[in-house]
């Protein structure tokens, strides 16, 4: 077997996460935090490539890694069409989307740019790898009560599907031949329908649907939605803060740190109790729903993501949902191992690279904006 080596590279809003990998053993990951300052610089997201870029550089040259010696390079992709799930190959159109934003801003569109940039100097292939709009539903999913209005994919792909390839990995089964529901519990909660390698049905936790979240408010009634919106009091991009990023957790308990709420707990504040569970019986109750898909026929839930590292949240969940099927336990985030195997597949021959062609798959709505 070749061995490679693969550079990981994924921007969040303060931080640039990068990882180098060979083949699957992991030779260096860091976090390099950028000043909120140096940020403060830039007026549009696409701005900051070449400061992140040189923070990518500086970061391999304390670890004394030479960029020759990368093989490929993975970065995180946001604001592109919606696409089918897999490996793609950076081109010119995925670039244009990327940088544009084009179906959502955020940071995480910088990662396949900086992944080009280090590529292209290296004479080597960049990839992407399951971006959040991987699209994959079952047509019966897609259908609304609006006419015109269709249910839209956006979910925490890239970890949802890590985790399952390394779940069936783990009992010598191809993720192709099984059943799943994976649960990702994170700053947004995804609950996927994995069946036989595809995710039939999924929530669009940036929209509010689903389970509330420590920082989403998750499914609201529509009237008492509709009323806020005409009632004055707020202006569009404060709706969309509120149901995006202020509510959940923060919203009624003035944090989105489950290990806080669980302090409070343990000192006895029994609103804080109630709160936290009422998340996670809207996320058993997600779960249930979608087990309809598998009719008795449910090999595994996987529970993923930054809480699943908490006992007690575990515990309770498992409490509600543990009689559809076992219930897996894979804590954390697997973002940068996903980067690094999709990349590190298609080098082996084992799948093959899709390209992006930036036209988006299936019937869709517009998306949320920014």
């Amino acid at each position: 077997m070749n061995t490679y080596r693969i550079l990981s590279i994924n921007p969040g809003s303060g931080s640039t996460k990068v990882a180098l990998f060979e083949n699957e053993k992991l030779i260096f990951q860091e976090s390099v935090y950028h000043d909120a300052e140096d940020l403060k610089q830039f007026n549009e997201i696409s701005d900051e490539l070449p400061y992140r870029t040189q923070k990518v550089l500086e970061a391999l040259n304390k670890h004394n890694i030479p960029l020759q010696s990368i093989d490929a390079f993975s970065g995180r992709a946001g604001g592109l069409v919606s696409v089918k799930g897999g490996v793609y190959k950076v081109n010119e159109k995925l670039l244009e989307h990327a940088k544009a934003g084009y179906t959502m801003k955020h940071q995480s569109s910088l990662g396949v740019q900086i992944a080009y940039n280090l590529a292209k100097i290296n004479n080597k292939q960049a990839y992407t790898v399951n971006p959040v709009t991987v699209d994959e539903l079952q047509d019966i999913s897609r259908i609304t009560g609006l006419k015109g209005v269709y249910k839209n994919s956006i979910f925490h792909a890239l970890n949802q599907k890590e985790v399952a390839y390394q779940y069936a990995k783990s009992i010598n089964k191809k993720y192709e031949s099984l059943n799943l529901i994976v649960v990702h519990l994170g700053t947004g909660i995804t609950i996927g329908a994995h069946k036989h390698g595809k995710v039939i049905d999924v929530n669009n936790a940036l929209t509010g649907e689903g389970p509330f979240t420590p920082s989403r408010t998750g499914v609201i009634d529509s009237l008492t939605l509709i009323n806020m919106c005409f009632s004055g009091k707020y202006t569009k991009k404060e709706i969309y803060d509120i149901v995006t990023k202020k509510g959940g957790l923060i919203a009624l308990l003035g944090t989105n740190d489950v290990r806080e709420v669980i302090k409070m707990i343990d000192n006895g504040d029994k609103q804080a109790k109630l709160v936290l569970d009422a998340m996670i019986y809207q996320i058993s109750k997600q779960v249930a729903a979608y087990s309809v898909n598998y009719k008795g026929n449910l090999d595994a839930i996987i529970l993923t993501g930054a809480i699943a590292q908490s006992e007690y949240f575990v515990s309770l969940l498992k409490e509600y949902i543990s009689y559809l099927a076992e219930v897996v336990v894979i804590p954390g985030e697997k973002e940068m191992e996903a980067l690094s195997n999709g990349a590190l597949r298609v080098l082996n021959g084992e799948e093959e690279a899709l390209t992006y062609s930036g036209e988006p798959i299936g019937l869709y709505s517009n998306y949320m904006e920014d």
